[in-house]
């Protein structure tokens, strides 16, 4: 199956201005200023000079839902497929939260493939807020090496519902996720949630200086909760670790104007990344009648994020778009992910003159097409 694309601005992330795109299958086959596969039978598409980018990346997602934390009836649900389409989110990494218990990870596996079935991409990472680590064979190394979706640890830290993890106890989950990641071939990484506790991320800082090499299987989120826990994440990102910052939930201020703030901090934008933390669990009280509601946290904000640095003109697109695109990729290893190039997946977002996103292709299919969802979940109506 072969789909030509033309007319595309494409944004690879950085700017390749006008060209056409040949899809075969899943893949991406050849990029052009203009193709014409005579005597090949082609389905064509006009992009009519609308940016064409990588498909979004989605690095912490609560797939089978967060909460929990006020009985069952606070559980969020799950995400759906047309959810994530909505958003241009073609690769997704669920997790579970404080909850490793009702939430479990035989769960998690079946919605990542449920998901991978229906027509994204899919992963997730074993263990949970707690120690020891919940996993779904003998060890978190285990994990990596025989569950294919699996491409990394959670763990949470600095929070008063963590399980207050000594430096000792990161870096033996360090050795599994490694020792796990290179003999899958899968990298690993070590996704740490931080509260705001005071702490902070002061271990990780700390196994970065005393050992350089292992910085690399670091990855702590919501760096942006408060602004001290900000300043440790500029001084990691310094070091060469990965600062993820959370578009939805606590921020002590808007994503777009700390990633600003972290350039301005001789950050490289390299080593700053966005997720949503989308269906976790956000719990309200209304400051006047008390009452409380709760509702699942959104996963539309890393696009909305994105667009608001290039349409305050602080940031370029093609500079914009790497924090959803390229810079997850390389921080999860999904080596055919977050680039458009010949012989990569076929992922890709259309995005108008006003950045409005207008269509979106998962592996090679439209999953939506001028601006309606077309491909939903099974039990979507």
């Amino acid at each position: 199956m072969f789909t030509l694309i033309k007319n595309a601005n494409v944004y690879a992330p950085e700017h390749l201005g006008m060209n056409d795109i040949l899809l075969t299958d899943d893949k991406i086959a050849f990029i052009d200023r203009k193709i014409d596969p005579t005597g090949i039978p082609f389905d064509t598409i006009n992009a009519d000079g609308h940016a064409v980018t990588p498909g979004f990346i989605d690095q912490h997602v609560h797939l089978t839902g967060g909460g929990g934390q006020t009985g069952y009836a606070s559980l969020a649900p799950d995400v759906s497929l047309s959810e994530l389409v909505a958003c241009g989110t073609t690769t997704v990494t669920g997790l579970l939260g404080t909850d490793g218990f009702v939430k479990e990870l035989t769960t998690l596996y079946a919605k990542t493939k449920a998901l991978e079935d229906d027509g994204l991409s899919a992963y997730m990472l074993t263990g949970f807020y707690g120690l020891p680590p919940k996993t779904l064979m003998a060890c978190v190394a285990d994990d990596l090496i025989f569950i294919d979706k699996v491409i990394g640890c959670k763990l949470a830290m600095s929070d008063d519902r963590s399980a207050f993890p000594t430096e000792t106890e990161i870096l033996r989950l360090i050795n599994q996720v490694r020792l796990g990641g290179f003999t899958s071939g899968k990298g690993g990484i070590l996704h740490i949630h931080t509260g705001a506790l005071p702490e902070g991320i002061a271990p990780l800082l700390n196994i970065a200086r005393n050992y350089p090499t292992l910085i690399a299987y670091l990855s702590p989120t919501h760096l942006i909760r408060t602004e001290e826990l900000f300043l440790q994440a500029i001084e990691f990102a310094r070091m060469g670790g990965m600062a993820d910052f959370s578009t939805g939930g606590t921020r002590f201020d808007a994503p777009h104007r700390c990633v600003v703030k972290a350039l301005e901090a001789n950050v490289p934008l390299d080593r700053i990344t966005f997720s949503s933390d989308g269906h976790g669990g956000v719990r309200r009280t209304h400051p006047e009648t008390g009452e409380t509601t709760y509702s699942p946290a959104p996963l539309h904000l890393n696009l909305q994020e994105m667009t608001q640095l290039v349409k305050e003109g602080l940031l370029p697109l093609e500079k914009a778009l790497t924090l959803i695109t390229c810079n997850p990729a390389r921080n999860l290893r999904l080596r055919t992910k977050g680039r458009i190039a010949a012989g990569l997946d076929a992922d890709l977002c259309f995005l108008d003159h006003k950045l409005q996103l207008t269509n979106v292709i998962a592996r090679g299919k439209f999953v939506m097409k001028n601006g309606e969802v077309i491909k939903k979940g099974r039990y979507e109506e």
